[in-house]
């Protein structure tokens, strides 16, 4: 994805992000289902895996995503453009809870820092600055 798009995911992503409370409250009907996710940790086939068993999110099918989306695997920034781009359409639907490995510090020993400034050469550092704004 264009380095101007993704920078452009990530404006919207954060301000959606500012207006929400600290701590979200998710429930549902007992005749609902709600699919909690975790520790995908860069892993964009476990996500295509996730949604292949349980569909994509929509008003019918909310997802909670547990944190832990980047570092170790090859694909963190794809993992955060589907779900951002999730949560723009489906704000009531996907949740999205920051874990440890959304920080900076972290993103520095376990690999995001490294793919975002292979992916994006030339916009890079913008672009891993606005995550970590977003995180």
């Amino acid at each position: 994805l264009h380095a101007r798009y993704v920078l452009n995911l990530l404006h919207e992503t954060r301000k959606h992000l500012k207006q929400l409370p600290n701590i979200s409250h998710v429930s549902t009907c007992y005749s609902e289902e709600i699919t909690v996710c975790g520790d995908l940790h860069g892993q964009l086939d476990d996500l295509f895996l996730i949604f292949y068993k349980n569909g994509l999110p929509s008003p019918s099918k909310s997802y909670v995503f547990n944190g832990d989306f980047v570092d170790r695997g090859k694909q963190s920034l794809e993992i955060l453009i589907i779900l951002f781009t999730f949560l723009l359409i489906y704000p009531k639907e996907v949740h999205l809870n920051r874990g440890n490995h959304e920080d900076h510090m972290v993103n520095l020993r376990y690999g995001f820092t490294k793919e975002v400034m292979e992916k994006y050469k030339v916009h890079g550092k913008k672009i891993l600055r606005m995550f970590q704004n977003v995180f």
